[in-house]
């Protein structure tokens, strides 16, 4: 017996010794040794030996090693994975390097190191969009309608405006030192602004005291928001409006969880969405108890193609239990759920997991031709209104705004009328 073991010991180790040997050229190129080549060795059929993930790294091994010019290892690896998403034709499945994780994590938490400003594209630089007055940016002296030209002393011309945010970004306490144009100075002038942590606005609001009304935009769905939404909500509570219009144009959506919430306020206990998984089981989100406001006034809500995700929630239930009309154009039709899977580089996975229903407004998903063209889905509005192309629309002024004006008269909450709608208590 112990005879037989050392012979089998030995020709186990010559075995070894013939497969390193045979690898030896492919180890020492830094490749993983072709399993497709050994496995021909003992009778494996080609095609037979690999399961998808060894043929993949083998794949990449090659490209490493083989390709006519070095290849950066990460971008070769990030493109794999942006590939891979890609395959399975969802938008909203993505793969995210990290600098476009880092950006997306930031607008979830609406929580950042900057300067307080919302920069938009210029063929100089950047133009300050809005400037939030409780910022660093502000305080310097920077103001809407200026434009950025320079940071820490490199032009910005010509670069897109995402990669001047992301220079003008940075840790909070860290100075930075933008060249500015501004219209009361005859040349640019250099402004140091110490970063601050910025918590971005994403609800605004205006008292229209033409028409007694209360207008509120949301940008976005993001952490902040419900806080934020109550603080606007008693600033036009104070001028004892008749009516509310919500503007939910251009909001992308966000968090569920803030759309539950602050649907919370509307109604407590209440479905607001039913999730159904790849595997056929559901889960449900319901409003809280204990949060409920009393609205005691009508309410429009305005959306449009743009309108997506927790933003189509929070308009949808609004309908869906009475308290709101929707006016202007459909929304985006996403209905679809995406966790956020965080990778060790920093980088991260999106992945579609579920699609939601509604209350009681049927599935509404998005459908779209071979070239991405919109077919149908979306929430149809009560009112639907096209966006005036005949002048310079400014939203949230009703002079130039005929959706917002439309979504008054809706309301009509003048005196004498038969056409106002009833603030409905659930």
């Amino acid at each position: 017996m112990k005879t037989a073991a050392k012979i089998l010991s030995f020709f186990g180790l010559l075995v070894l010794c013939f497969l390193f040997g045979f690898s030896w050229q492919d180890i020492q190129k830094g490749k993983v040794p072709s399993v497709r080549t050994m496995g021909s060795l003992f009778g494996v059929k080609s095609g037979a030996a690999a399961t998808p993930e060894v043929e993949f790294q083998h794949a990449y091994s090659e490209i490493l090693t083989d390709y006519i010019k070095p290849v950066n290892k990460s971008d070769l690896k990030y493109a794999g994975m942006e590939g891979l998403m890609a395959s399975l034709g969802d938008p909203h499945t993505m793969f995210m390097r990290p600098k476009l994780a880092e950006a997306f994590n930031d607008e979830t938490r609406a929580n950042f190191g900057g300067v307080g400003a919302r920069l938009g594209q210029d063929s100089m630089g950047a133009k300050i969009v809005v400037v939030f007055e409780d910022g660093p940016a502000y305080a310097a002296g920077i103001r809407s309608g200026n434009i950025i030209t320079g940071v820490d002393g490199k032009s910005v011309a010509g670069k897109v405006v995402d990669d001047i945010v992301g220079m003008v970004k940075g840790k909070e306490g860290t100075i930075v030192k933008l060249t500015v144009i501004q219209s009361d100075k005859p040349k640019p002038v250099v402004i140091t602004v110490k970063r601050a942590r910025i918590i971005a606005p994403t609800v605004d609001s205006k008292y229209l005291a033409n028409h007694q009304v209360g207008y509120m935009s949301i940008s976005s769905f993001s952490e902040p928001t419900a806080a934020q939404f109550d603080k606007e909500l008693s600033k036009l509570e104070d001028h004892q409006i008749k009516g509310l219009v919500i503007d939910l144009r251009e909001n992308p959506g966000g968090l569920l969880e803030t759309a539950v919430d602050m649907l919370s306020r509307f109604f407590e206990n209440k479905l607001v969405v039913k999730m159904k998984f790849r595997d056929g089981h559901e889960e449900s989100a319901k409003t809280y108890p204990g949060v409920i406001h009393e609205f005691n006034y009508p309410i429009a809500v305005l959306m449009n193609e743009d309108s997506a995700s927790a933003a189509e929630i929070f308009a949808g239930c609004l309908r869906d239990y009475g308290r709101a009309k929707l006016v202007g154009t459909h929304s985006y039709g996403k209905a679809s759920v995406q966790n956020v899977f965080p990778l060790v580089d920093r980088s991260s996975a999106k992945i579609t997991i579920a699609k939601y229903f509604l209350p009681v407004t049927p599935f509404f998903g998005r459908k779209v031709d071979p070239y991405g063209a919109f077919l149908s889905g979306g929430l149809e509005p009560d009112l639907k209104v096209e966006l005036s192309t005949s002048t310079e629309v400014t939203f949230g002024d009703p002079a130039t705004d005929n959706q917002l004006l439309k979504a008054i008269q809706l309301l009509n909450p003048t005196p004498g009328s038969t056409a106002a709608l009833s603030a409905k208590k659930k």
